[in-house]
């Protein structure tokens, strides 16, 4: 049975996003200095946007926030091999937002953001595992 074009093309456009986002974080992380916090934004933003791609596929409503915790377990009901990186890409949730006003709450170090990036593209490269080729962007 074909799957629905439709949801088909929905989860293309999310994975599509997050692609996006992973190669703004590059971008950011290229410039001189260094963009470490719209960086980490993006990376949340990626995160966030493949666990989305993933719940559209399976055709599971879902609410839109940014709690990677919230949304990742409900691709872990779908895939219980996502915990650990469900669990891991919690981490990321906070920089849907620590950076984005005025205050910056410390001054971030290379290896964290070195972190957010791995894990971010782990969960970018698990969903396109688990997704079939034509939802690719």
């Amino acid at each position: 049975m074909q799957p629905d074009a439709a949801r088909v093309e929905d989860a293309k456009a999310w994975l599509a996003k997050a692609s996006q986002d992973l190669r703004r974080v590059e971008i950011l992380l290229a410039v001189a200095p260094p963009d470490f916090e719209d960086a980490l934004f993006h990376c949340q933003q990626a995160a966030e946007k493949a666990f989305k791609a993933f719940l559209t596929w399976h055709d599971v409503p879902f609410r839109r926030i940014h709690e990677l915790d919230t949304i990742g377990g409900q691709c872990v009901d779908l895939d219980p091999t996502l915990s650990d990186l469900v669990d891991r890409a919690d981490g990321l949730t906070k920089y849907a937002t620590r950076f984005r006003y005025p205050g910056t709450p410390y001054e971030l170090s290379s290896e964290e953001v070195e972190v957010a990036c791995a894990v971010a593209r782990q969960v970018h490269q698990a969903i396109l595992t688990r997704l079939p080729a034509e939802t690719h962007p």
